[in-house]
Protein backbone atom coordinates (compact mmCIF):
# COMPACT_ATOMS: atom_id res chain seq x y z
CA UNK A 1 0.00 0.00 0.00
CA UNK A 2 1.81 3.22 -1.20
CA UNK A 3 1.46 6.64 -0.37
CA UNK A 4 -1.35 7.68 -2.87
CA UNK A 5 -3.42 4.44 -1.64
CA UNK A 6 -3.53 5.88 2.02
CA UNK A 7 -4.62 9.46 1.00
CA UNK A 8 -6.92 7.72 -1.27
CA UNK A 9 -8.74 6.40 1.87
CA UNK A 10 -8.15 9.13 3.94
CA UNK A 11 -10.32 11.37 1.60
CA UNK A 12 -13.19 9.22 1.13
CA UNK A 13 -13.52 8.07 4.88
CA UNK A 14 -13.08 12.55 5.40
CA UNK A 15 -15.99 12.74 2.51
CA UNK A 16 -18.17 9.52 3.77
CA UNK A 17 -18.34 11.19 7.16
CA UNK A 18 -18.88 14.64 6.20
CA UNK A 19 -21.50 13.49 3.52
CA UNK A 20 -23.53 11.80 6.63
CA UNK A 21 -23.01 15.12 9.17
CA UNK A 22 -24.92 17.08 5.66
CA UNK A 23 -28.13 14.87 6.35
CA UNK A 24 -27.74 14.32 10.27
CA UNK A 25 -26.58 17.41 11.38
CA UNK A 26 -29.32 19.46 13.63
CA UNK A 27 -28.08 22.73 13.17
CA UNK A 28 -28.48 23.91 9.23
CA UNK A 29 -24.96 26.33 9.81
CA UNK A 30 -22.85 22.84 10.36
CA UNK A 31 -24.79 20.97 7.56
CA UNK A 32 -23.24 23.48 5.35
CA UNK A 33 -19.87 23.45 7.05
CA UNK A 34 -19.92 19.82 6.49
CA UNK A 35 -20.73 20.40 2.94
CA UNK A 36 -17.63 22.24 2.48
CA UNK A 37 -15.35 19.81 4.06
CA UNK A 38 -17.23 16.82 1.89
CA UNK A 39 -16.24 19.11 -1.23
CA UNK A 40 -12.80 19.76 -0.25
CA UNK A 41 -11.70 15.96 0.17
CA UNK A 42 -13.43 15.28 -3.58
CA UNK A 43 -11.11 17.66 -4.68
CA UNK A 44 -8.44 15.54 -2.65
CA UNK A 45 -9.38 12.53 -4.33
CA UNK A 46 -9.80 14.40 -7.54
CA UNK A 47 -5.79 15.56 -7.11
CA UNK A 48 -4.93 12.31 -6.61
CA UNK A 49 -6.45 11.05 -10.21
CA UNK A 50 -4.64 14.00 -11.57
CA UNK A 51 -7.70 16.24 -12.85
CA UNK A 52 -5.84 19.36 -11.29
CA UNK A 53 -8.34 21.72 -13.52
CA UNK A 54 -11.87 19.83 -11.90
CA UNK A 55 -10.23 20.12 -8.48
CA UNK A 56 -9.92 23.61 -8.82
CA UNK A 57 -12.71 24.29 -10.26
CA UNK A 58 -14.84 22.34 -7.44
CA UNK A 59 -12.79 24.53 -4.38
CA UNK A 60 -13.64 28.21 -6.32
CA UNK A 61 -16.46 27.38 -7.96
CA UNK A 62 -18.44 25.17 -5.36
CA UNK A 63 -16.70 26.25 -2.19
CA UNK A 64 -16.01 29.77 -2.98
CA UNK A 65 -18.95 31.15 -4.38
CA UNK A 66 -21.72 28.62 -3.94
CA UNK A 67 -21.37 27.60 -0.53
CA UNK A 68 -20.64 30.99 0.43
CA UNK A 69 -24.21 31.83 -0.78
CA UNK A 70 -25.55 29.13 0.94
CA UNK A 71 -24.18 30.06 4.33
CA UNK A 72 -25.68 33.67 3.69
CA UNK A 73 -29.07 32.31 2.57
CA UNK A 74 -28.82 30.14 5.94
CA UNK A 75 -27.61 33.15 8.29
CA UNK A 76 -30.65 35.32 6.55
CA UNK A 77 -33.50 32.52 6.84
CA UNK A 78 -35.43 31.84 9.93
CA UNK A 79 -35.43 28.33 10.15
CA UNK A 80 -37.99 26.31 11.88
CA UNK A 81 -36.06 22.66 12.61
CA UNK A 82 -38.70 21.13 14.16
CA UNK A 83 -40.86 21.22 11.08
CA UNK A 84 -37.50 20.54 8.90
CA UNK A 85 -36.69 17.48 10.73
CA UNK A 86 -40.55 15.99 11.22
CA UNK A 87 -40.21 13.67 8.16
CA UNK A 88 -37.04 12.39 8.43
CA UNK A 89 -37.65 9.40 10.23
CA UNK A 90 -39.99 8.94 8.33
CA UNK A 91 -37.96 8.99 4.77
CA UNK A 92 -34.80 7.44 6.19
CA UNK A 93 -35.71 3.73 5.32
CA UNK A 94 -36.39 5.06 1.68
CA UNK A 95 -33.35 7.25 1.54
CA UNK A 96 -31.26 4.24 3.22
CA UNK A 97 -32.35 2.15 0.40
CA UNK A 98 -31.44 4.72 -2.60
CA UNK A 99 -28.38 5.05 -0.82
CA UNK A 100 -27.41 1.12 -1.07
CA UNK A 101 -28.65 0.71 -4.70
CA UNK A 102 -26.26 3.83 -6.00
CA UNK A 103 -23.12 1.97 -3.93
CA UNK A 104 -24.26 -1.48 -5.41
CA UNK A 105 -24.41 0.50 -8.95
CA UNK A 106 -21.31 2.36 -8.44
CA UNK A 107 -19.21 -0.77 -7.41
CA UNK A 108 -21.06 -2.96 -10.46
CA UNK A 109 -19.89 -0.63 -12.57
CA UNK A 110 -16.02 -0.25 -10.96
CA UNK A 111 -15.98 -3.87 -10.77
CA UNK A 112 -16.86 -4.57 -14.38
CA UNK A 113 -14.00 -5.26 -16.89
CA UNK A 114 -14.97 -3.03 -19.08
CA UNK A 115 -14.19 -0.31 -16.55
CA UNK A 116 -12.30 -1.95 -14.58
CA UNK A 117 -8.87 0.82 -13.44
CA UNK A 118 -6.48 -2.08 -14.29
CA UNK A 119 -7.37 -1.82 -18.02
CA UNK A 120 -8.52 1.69 -18.67
CA UNK A 121 -5.96 3.60 -16.74
CA UNK A 122 -3.69 5.17 -19.35
CA UNK A 123 -0.11 6.52 -17.98
CA UNK A 124 0.67 9.93 -19.57
CA UNK A 125 3.84 11.82 -20.06
CA UNK A 126 5.34 14.27 -17.34
CA UNK A 127 4.25 17.02 -19.70
CA UNK A 128 0.63 15.98 -20.54
CA UNK A 129 -2.08 18.69 -19.36
CA UNK A 130 -5.57 17.69 -18.30
CA UNK A 131 -6.64 21.06 -18.85
CA UNK A 132 -5.75 21.07 -22.25
CA UNK A 133 -6.98 17.76 -23.44
CA UNK A 134 -10.62 18.75 -21.65
CA UNK A 135 -10.43 21.91 -23.40
CA UNK A 136 -9.80 20.18 -26.33
CA UNK A 137 -12.78 17.70 -26.07
CA UNK A 138 -15.36 19.92 -25.07
CA UNK A 139 -14.62 22.16 -27.93
CA UNK A 140 -14.35 19.20 -30.60
CA UNK A 141 -16.15 16.42 -29.72
CA UNK A 142 -18.54 17.80 -27.63
CA UNK A 143 -18.86 21.33 -28.33
CA UNK A 144 -22.70 21.12 -29.09
CA UNK A 145 -23.50 19.34 -25.66
CA UNK A 146 -21.45 22.04 -24.36
CA UNK A 147 -23.20 25.17 -26.12
CA UNK A 148 -26.87 23.34 -25.85
CA UNK A 149 -25.74 23.19 -21.51
CA UNK A 150 -24.17 27.24 -21.89
CA UNK A 151 -28.17 27.89 -23.32
CA UNK A 152 -29.81 26.41 -21.13
CA UNK A 153 -27.78 28.05 -17.94
CA UNK A 154 -28.65 31.21 -19.70
CA UNK A 155 -32.53 30.93 -20.15
CA UNK A 156 -32.08 29.72 -16.56
CA UNK A 157 -30.67 32.81 -15.33
CA UNK A 158 -33.14 35.13 -17.31
CA UNK A 159 -36.26 32.85 -15.80
CA UNK A 160 -34.63 33.35 -12.58
CA UNK A 161 -33.95 37.29 -12.95
CA UNK A 162 -37.73 37.75 -14.50
CA UNK A 163 -39.63 35.54 -11.91
CA UNK A 164 -37.62 37.97 -9.27
CA UNK A 165 -37.69 40.93 -10.63
CA UNK A 166 -40.79 43.40 -9.22
CA UNK A 167 -41.00 46.78 -10.77
CA UNK A 168 -41.97 49.38 -8.47
CA UNK A 169 -45.03 52.06 -9.39
CA UNK A 170 -42.93 55.22 -7.73
CA UNK A 171 -39.72 54.54 -9.59
CA UNK A 172 -38.98 56.93 -12.49
CA UNK A 173 -36.89 56.01 -15.70
CA UNK A 174 -36.06 58.11 -19.38
CA UNK A 175 -37.44 57.02 -22.22
CA UNK A 176 -34.88 58.09 -24.69
CA UNK A 177 -36.96 57.87 -27.96
CA UNK A 178 -39.46 60.08 -26.48
CA UNK A 179 -36.91 63.02 -25.67
CA UNK A 180 -35.29 62.60 -28.86
CA UNK A 181 -38.76 62.76 -31.01
CA UNK A 182 -39.70 66.02 -28.78
CA UNK A 183 -40.98 69.45 -30.58
CA UNK A 184 -41.22 73.18 -29.67
CA UNK A 185 -44.96 72.67 -29.43
CA UNK A 186 -44.94 69.71 -27.39
CA UNK A 187 -43.11 71.35 -24.57
CA UNK A 188 -43.69 75.16 -25.07
CA UNK A 189 -47.19 77.02 -25.72
CA UNK A 190 -47.44 80.76 -26.42
CA UNK A 191 -50.93 82.77 -24.98
CA UNK A 192 -51.14 85.71 -26.07
CA UNK A 193 -52.74 88.16 -23.33
CA UNK A 194 -53.98 92.03 -23.25
CA UNK A 195 -51.62 94.06 -21.46
CA UNK A 196 -53.22 96.27 -18.92
CA UNK A 197 -52.16 99.86 -17.92
CA UNK A 198 -52.55 101.09 -14.48
CA UNK A 199 -53.93 104.69 -14.26
CA UNK A 200 -52.17 107.17 -11.47
CA UNK A 201 -55.12 108.06 -9.56
CA UNK A 202 -54.66 111.79 -8.08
Amino acid sequence: MNFEIILFYIFAAITLFAALRVITARNPMHAVLFLVVAFISSAGIWLLLEAEFLAITLVLVYVGAVMVLFLFVVMMLDINLVQLRKDFWRWLPFGAVLAGLMAFEMIWVLGAQETSIGKTAIRHAADYSNTKELGRLIYTEYVYPFEIAAVLLLVAMIAAIALTLRRRKDAKSQVVTEQIAAKKADRLRIVKMPSESKGTGE
